[in-house]
């Protein structure tokens, strides 16, 4: 397989709100990620695709510096965050909603919407969130524990637009849900895109990300190894089912 990408390989030419090189990244004694790069463009929908294993969640985690070690670059609209801690990333505009969703189960829907602090002008406000999101507002004085996984997951990703974060990292929301709350999903996606907010989103579903996406990574051990934007698809399927069994 391919070396990780060299910089011809990365987004085509215009200035990228994240840029990441060489990144590296450790859990205690265990190298995760090696010498991943990759660029965002503002208003873009990237995937992160690969097979289990292949580093997706864990460069979403070493974005946010929730790994034990990671070294590199990270530069998210100009200002360089490696050394920075996770707080601080939060607080530079980078929202990440984790594949466990990290709801507060005892909490009605409104007060996890309300929860997360507003880091930002241009967060959503309550009523479109509400608007985006039918099903929160029909479901607004339930707890966590009473929401569907479907409802779980638009609410976690709900949280995180309030805030005023302009980076969204989504890891694998559509895994586990129906076919009909997938597709909700993918319109949810498509329409924060519209609003302006920029998505790098993880994805074992192949199928779901290329209804949503504009260009896709695709790793494997701990390595970005290739990119296909979107309208190449058809012409690179062959290599994409080499590498994800699509």
């Amino acid at each position: 397989m391919a070396e990780a990408m060299t910089a011809p390989r990365m987004a085509a030419a215009g200035t990228a709100m994240l840029e990441i090189r060489g990144l590296e990244a450790w859990y205690g004694e265990s190298h995760v990620l090696h010498g991943v790069g990759l660029d965002i463009r503002q208003g873009e929908v990237v995937t992160l695709l690969g097979r289990n294993g292949a580093g997706k969640t864990s460069t979403l985690r070493a974005i946010m510096g929730l790994v034990g070690r990671r070294s590199g670059s990270i530069r998210f609209e100009g200002k360089e965050l490696i050394a920075a801690r996770p707080d601080l990333i939060a607080r530079a505009g980078i929202a990440y909603c984790p594949e466990e969703r990290g709801i507060f189960a005892s909490l009605d829907v409104t007060e996890n919407l309300l929860l997360p602090p507003v880091i930002a002008p241009g967060g959503l406000s309550l009523d479109e969130i509400y608007t985006l999101f039918p099903n929160l507002k029909e479901r607004a004085r339930s707890q966590g524990t009473k929401l569907s996984g479907g409802e779980q997951q638009m609410l976690a990703i709900a949280r995180i637009l309030r805030t005023g974060a302009r980076l969204l990292l989504l890891d694998e929301p559509s895994e586990g849900l129906a076919p009909v709350i997938v597709q909700q999903i993918g319109a949810m996606i498509r329409e924060i895109k519209q609003r302006g907010f920029t998505v790098l989103l993880v994805e074992q579903n192949f199928r779901f990300a290329q209804t949503v996406a504009d260009r896709h990574y695709v790793m494997e051990h701990g390595k970005v190894v290739d990119m296909v934007a979107n309208e190449d698809l058809a012409a690179s399927m062959d290599r994409l089912h080499d590498y994800l069994g699509v």
